[in-house]
């Protein structure tokens, strides 16, 4: 079992490559709103505190954290540098957790192996609605802002690379 040891908001601002010209996606799941509205928005103010412009910054919806992938595939056509997939599935009475969860960490881990846009995996998988917004702005920071800084990262190394 993971442990988490640091805020997933800290991160060395310094270390961060510039994002002024890079254009990102960022595709979230209606479903468990109250959890990726916030995901999102720490997502989209690390962006722009990183100098990534609002105008460069493409936030699609769709119904659940299952059909993050075909919006993340979509989005990959859309000339961004990076796209963030931001879900959250909370466990339940029956399997369709561990479906839902292995099925989108497998379409996303695909979309990064078939196409050159990296995809950044945002999909809380938690044991329970307070471990879900512990995450998403509360004790353990938001995953949100570790997705941005993942995402500039990737995006910096398609670049160059």
């Amino acid at each position: 079992m993971a442990t988490i040891n640091r805020n997933l908001s800290d991160y060395d601002k310094t270390a961060i490559p510039s994002a002024k010209d890079f254009r990102f996606g960022i595709v979230v799941s209606e479903w468990n709103d109250s959890i990726t509205d916030g995901l999102q928005q720490g997502a989209y103010d690390t962006l722009i505190e990183n100098g990534v412009l609002p105008e460069n910054i493409t936030t699609w919806y769709v119904p659940g954290s299952f059909e993050l992938i075909y919006g993340s595939k979509k989005m990959q056509d859309q000339n961004v540098d990076a796209v963030i997939a931001i879900g959250c599935v909370i466990q339940g009475e029956t399997k369709h957790f561990d479906f839902v969860c292995e099925g989108v960490t497998q379409g996303i881990k695909d979309l990064n192996i078939l196409k050159d846009t990296p995809v950044i995996f945002c999909v809380l998988t938690d044991n329970t609605m307070q471990q879900s917004i512990d995450r998403s702005g509360g004790k353990h920071g938001n995953k949100g802002i570790e997705a941005a800084v993942a995402a500039i990262k990737m995006a910096d190394l398609r670049k160059n690379s």
